[in-house]
């Protein structure tokens, strides 16, 4: 009930204020989060943090937030990881996200990004297939997943991407260098046709982007959330708008000033 109270009284307070666009999501602490429910397997705790994927999303789609990019796992992870805890996430990735997607009641429009070639066939041809049955979906809300994603590679990607549609055009690589911009390449990202975030939540207290969004997240507010992933409340979420809120407010009277000082 206290809880309950407290989120009202936030919903209130932001029911005048800046609200993002677009939220990225770093789900941290999965694992962290069932040891300390007292698991005896950790990687159990993927199970359940992909399932608070749901709740999390009707948060944001309740306030009026259409753009939400959630950080499932790098590319570096995948690797790095035991085979049965990836195995695990991969199965409940295809249960909980691209099965749920699928359904023609979810206002969601799903976009990937990562290097789907690091993922087992089941998973990314469950993501595919999610995506493409969703892509007809109108005035919805957008959610990206980004797996098997590194945001160094994104750009190396992009980047690479863009040299090849320009050689094949013709154009030689003095020409591209002389009149190359920041669109051009964001033109090639994963992400291309998304607006970048606004602000990015990241649970679980680690105070690191690790390779999230690297080129989207340049003007981006950073909020670092002591809660596990799993147990991520609607308080937190709210408290991470209202701080959003209030530093959006705070830059805007700083522009205001220094407009007045300036004039």
């Amino acid at each position: 009930m206290l809880h309950a109270w407290y989120a009202r009284r936030l919903a209130k307070q932001l029911a005048n204020g800046a609200l993002p666009r677009h939220v990225g999501l770093v789900m941290d602490g999965n694992r962290r989060w069932a040891r300390q429910m007292g698991f005896d397997d950790p990687s159990v705790g993927h199970r359940y943090g992909a399932r608070h994927i749901d709740q999390v999303l009707q948060w944001c789609f309740g306030i009026g937030i259409r753009h939400v990019t959630l950080f499932v796992v790098s590319e570096d992870n995948l690797r790095k990881r035991a085979v049965d805890e990836v195995r695990l996430l991969m199965e409940t990735i295809e249960e909980v996200v691209a099965e749920r997607l699928m359904d023609p009641a979810s206002p969601w429009r799903l976009h990937v990004a990562g290097r789907l070639d690091a993922l087992p066939d089941s998973t990314r041809n469950a993501l595919e297939l999610a995506a493409e049955r969703s892509r007809e979906r109108t005035g919805v809300a957008h959610l990206t997943v980004a797996i098997g994603y590194d945001g160094r590679q994104e750009i190396v990607d992009a980047v690479r991407s863009l040299l090849d549609v320009e050689a094949r055009q013709g154009v030689a690589i003095t020409e591209l260098a002389e009149r190359l911009t920041d669109d051009d390449i964001a033109a090639h990202l994963y992400t291309r046709g998304q607006p970048d975030p606004d602000l990015i939540i990241r649970t679980s207290g680690e105070l690191r982007m690790s390779g999230f969004l690297l080129w989207q997240a340049a003007r981006s507010e950073l909020h670092f959330c002591d809660v596990y992933w799993p147990g991520f409340r609607h308080v937190d979420f709210l408290r991470a708008l209202r701080v959003f809120a209030a530093r959006r407010e705070a830059r805007s009277r700083e522009r205001s000033t220094d407009g007045v000082m300036g004039g």
